[in-house]
Parts: structure tokens; C-alpha cells; sequence
């Protein structure tokens, strides 16, 4: 089940968000996302609009979390990939939105050919300005209705 974020769910968001994103960014040091981890609980999931993937009401499989029309945040914890989880979340994204852009390293290939798989394209190329790797932006846009 996918529902609101709530702030009870905060532990168990960052969690995942760690996790998923040592995992899934081995070209970064882990003392760089650890460091992060204030920074999300209290600047960034406040300011963004953020769902959870639930099973009994706790918040285990992932989050997506979106700021205007840019999905700032898709994570799945390791231990859920591959379940169609991220697909899930993807689709409460397209039903708030008409337009969706996003940045992923581009050194994360994983990401990148499940976001093309999800009808994504690469938009731009520059670097992350806290990192300095390559990020791609990718854009996707709802098809209009064939009439």
C-alpha cells in the first residue's frame, strides 16, 4: 500500500534513504550520505510532498518524494528492489503530476535504464554540486489523450 507521508514515518524514510543510497552509489563515499542525513530529516522531506510504500501500516519498502513537478527523492530499501516497488511509486507520481523531471548520477546505471524503462529521456548533462560526479536530467511527460 502507498499512502501520505507521515511524520512518524521520518526514522524509517531515512533509513531506506541511507541504505538505498550507499548502495546505490558506491562511487561516493558513505561518510557523504551520512552526513546528509540532518539535512533530509529537516530541510528536505518537509519541504516535499512525500509517499511511502507500506505493508501493515509501516513504512518498509520505499518513499518517492516530490518538490513541484522535479521527483526529488525515489528510493527503494536493498532488500525490496526488484519488486516492482519503484514501478508503484512512479505511478502515484504521474497521477499528481502532468510533467516530471529528475537528476541521477549518471554513473548509476541501475537508475538510469529503469527511469528510460519508465519513459524518461535525458534532457542534460552537468555536474552534481555537491559531489562534482556527472548527473543526467531526465523529463517525462504524460502523453496527451488520443482522441
Amino acid at each position: 500500500m502507498i499512502r501520505p507521508f507521515r511524520e512518524q514515518d521520518m526514522t524509517a524514510v531515512l533509513d531506506i534513504w541511507l541504505a538505498a543510497s550507499i548502495q546505490a552509489h558506491d562511487f561516493i563515499e558513505p561518510a557523504f550520505w551520512q552526513a546528509q542525513v540532518e539535512a533530509m530529516r529537516e530541510q528536505y522531506l518537509p519541504a516535499s510532498e512525500t509517499w511511502v510504500w507500506c505493508h501493515d501500516n509501516n513504512v518498509v519498502g520505499g518513499f518517492l518524494s516530490l518538490y513541484g513537478d522535479t521527483l526529488a527523492a525515489l528510493f527503494v530499501a536493498p532488500e525490496f528492489q526488484g519488486q516492482g516497488i519503484g514501478q508503484s511509486l512512479i505511478a502515484v507520481a504521474r497521477e499528481q503530476r502532468p510533467t516530471l523531471e529528475l537528476t541521477v548520477y549518471s554513473a548509476n546505471a541501475k537508475a538510469v535504464a529503469f527511469y528510460r524503462r519508465q519513459g524518461f529521456s535525458v534532457t542534460g548533462e552537468a555536474p552534481d554540486a555537491h559531489t562534482g560526479a556527472p548527473e543526467l536530467t531526465m523529463v517525462w511527460h504524460r502523453e496527451p489523450p488520443v482522441t
